[in-house]
């Protein structure tokens, strides 16, 4: 798929069963690979994510290693691995080394000023090698710790609060972090604390403050659970199925990922979910109707999947917390509006209140995908071949960075692809 300009599916029964192994969850492989690193060795990861971000962070930490203090400036590029960056960022800010921290086109458009500020106020050495507040950034570490408390705002991103955690317990002083104001996707900081706590750093979390002593790590083994991010579209294929029953091994009903809300969050669209020994089944039923609210502000990654099939369905449905995607990958929003007004649908929004209208859903004979560079785009919009006659995607290749065997999966479940 890599070469494809674009890929159209179909699907003859238009029914889904059997079984899907998913990759383990990126969210945790490249919160395992930090931790492995700021280890130095004491602690493994095992069942490690196969997406391109993770393979891309992985390759970073290995040219980081490798780099020396010389004064000449190493070069890591993570494309549009925006994981990576913000993670980047704190890790080798603790590195001996010169650094260019860079990436795509589009990550260059995407702010990172709040992360160098905080990381600034314990007295990082970091500066924009172009555009002030966006990368690239030149890095030179390790730095002279000067204080110990810094605050963050919670709801612009969390990957910047777990970038600094991560960091916390290898600082000769530790760290108190203030998050000021609501903090979004919460479960994304939980699961940082959790796989620090797995490897041995103790914290505290007290109401807005997060404190973390200087400690080192003690030796763990980093198990990744598969990826319920991965795990949603098989949900929207079952919604979308005429008849579905699917089993997906390995996820966990005490799952660190806040992606797990997609499994109650999926009852609104008639699909069920049992947790048995060894994994999940997913079981398509019968459709209320009746209109739904969803707050995603904790799980803003399923807002796309999610959107989709309430359109797909005629679901009314509102949404709130929707705000963190404008600065993802692309204009979450903008997307979304332009690729459901395909088939008819709009999206209003309205103070951070966002309303599906499905009053002018229609069925296009063939129904083309813009991606954006977006593998969610991809991945949310493919299982619509349930749906309608054909839909085509462009840009399939778009799907490495999460979710590489995406394509090959839907074969298997008797999707029919044509390049």
């Amino acid at each position: 798929m890599s070469d494809l300009q674009k890929v159209s599916l179909s699907h003859a029964n238009k029914n889904i069963s059997g079984t899907v192994v998913l990759t383990g969850s990126k969210s945790e492989s490249n919160r395992a690979l930090i931790i492995q690193a700021l280890s130095q060795g004491s602690v493994s990861v095992a069942n490690l994510s196969e997406a391109a971000d993770t393979v891309t962070m992985g390759e970073a930490l290995a040219i980081a290693s490798d780099s020396n203090a010389t004064g000449n400036r190493t070069k890591i590029d993570i494309g549009p691995a925006g994981t990576a960056m913000r993670f980047l960022t704190s890790f080798l800010s603790l590195s001996a080394g010169s650094f260019e921290l860079t990436g795509s086109a589009r990550m260059q458009e995407r702010p990172i000023k709040l992360l160098v500020d905080a990381l600034h106020t314990i007295g990082a050495t970091i500066s924009y090698a172009a555009k002030e507040g966006y990368p690239p950034l030149h890095i030179d570490g390790p730095f002279e710790q000067t204080a110990t408390k810094v605050s963050i705002p919670g709801d612009i991103s969390s990957q910047y609060i777990s970038s600094l955690l991560l960091i916390a317990a290898a600082l000769p002083k530790g760290l108190n972090l203030q998050i000021e104001g609501e903090l979004t996707s919460k479960p994304y900081v939980s699961m940082t604390l959790d796989m620090l706590r797995e490897s041995g750093i103790e914290y505290q979390w007290n109401e807005q403050t997060i404190s973390i002593p200087a400690q080192s790590f003690g030796t763990a083994t980093l198990y990744v659970e598969p990826d319920w991010s991965a795990a949603s579209y098989w949900y929207a294929m079952v919604a979308l199925a005429k008849e579905g029953s699917l089993f997906l091994p390995g996820l966990k009903k005490n799952s660190l990922q806040g992606d797990i809300a997609i499994a109650n969050i999926m009852t609104h669209f008639g699909v069920h979910t049992t947790f048995e020994e060894g994994g999940i089944t997913l079981q398509k039923g019968t459709l209320t109707g009746d209109p739904v609210f969803l707050d995603l502000k904790e799980c803003p990654d399923l807002a796309q999947t999610i959107v989709v099939i309430a359109a797909a369905l005629r679901i009314p449905t509102t949404f709130t917390g929707l705000e963190t995607l404008k600065i993802k990958e692309t204009d979450r929003i903008a997307a979304l509006q332009n690729e459901i007004g395909k088939f008819g649908c709009k999206l209003h929004e309205d103070k951070e209140i966002y309303t599906l209208d499905t009053e002018g859903y229609f069925v296009p004979q063939e129904l083309v995908i813009a991606t954006y560079e977006d593998h969610r785009m991809a991945m949310a919009f493919a299982p619509l071949a349930l749906h309608f006659p054909l839909v085509t995607v462009e840009e399939p290749a778009v799907v490495n960075k999460s979710y590489p065997d995406f394509w090959q999966h839907l074969q298997d479940q008797q999707f029919n692809l044509v390049s």
